[in-house]
């Protein structure tokens, strides 16, 4: 038995052995792994703190580009304000325009008495007028008053080159 006893001791042993030489490489890896994890660590560290201080500088870029399209809206919004304000005025302009020049062609055109009338006043409405020529018109109205702007000019231009 006693042979048997150091058979089973000595498999013992060895198995042990081998066991303990299986540990010995898995810590010998391990080891190698934390050394490289160590090593690693201090990059991954400065690359985390890119990380966030990219972060910080995309929030700030953002605030301003908010603040930024926040004024361009404002301003965006007053020229909207202008343009509507000018849009109004040039209507208003337009329809004046064109009555005035509903007016100008009936004064020149005879068969059109409805018109004319509108142009004169009650008290001219009362007393006859004589009739004059499209010229005698012109030359009474250039003697009157000179034009005071550039439409006025154009506009004489235009009636004399209808003639």
């Amino acid at each position: 038995m006693g042979f048997l006893l150091n058979n089973t001791e000595l498999s013992v042993d060895v198995l042990l052995m081998v066991m303990l030489i299986a540990t010995m490489l898995v810590a010998f890896r391990l080891e190698r792994a934390l050394g490289v994890l160590r090593r690693d660590r201090a990059s991954l560290e400065k690359l985390v703190q890119n990380f966030n201080d990219s972060t910080a500088q995309a929030e700030n870029g953002i605030e301003k580009l908010k603040s930024a399209a926040q004024s361009t809206g404002r301003d965006i919004a007053r020229h909207i304000d202008q343009a509507r304000r000018l849009e109004s005025d040039l209507q208003f302009l337009i329809s004046r325009a064109e009555k005035m020049a509903d007016r100008v062609e009936a004064s020149l055109t005879p068969n059109k008495q409805s018109v004319s009338a509108e142009l004169r006043s009650p008290t001219e409405m009362l007393s006859p007028k004589p009739s004059f020529s499209l010229a005698s018109k012109l030359g009474a109205a250039e003697s009157e008053a000179k034009p005071r702007s550039q439409a006025e000019k154009d506009l004489l231009l235009a009636l004399r080159a209808v003639r």
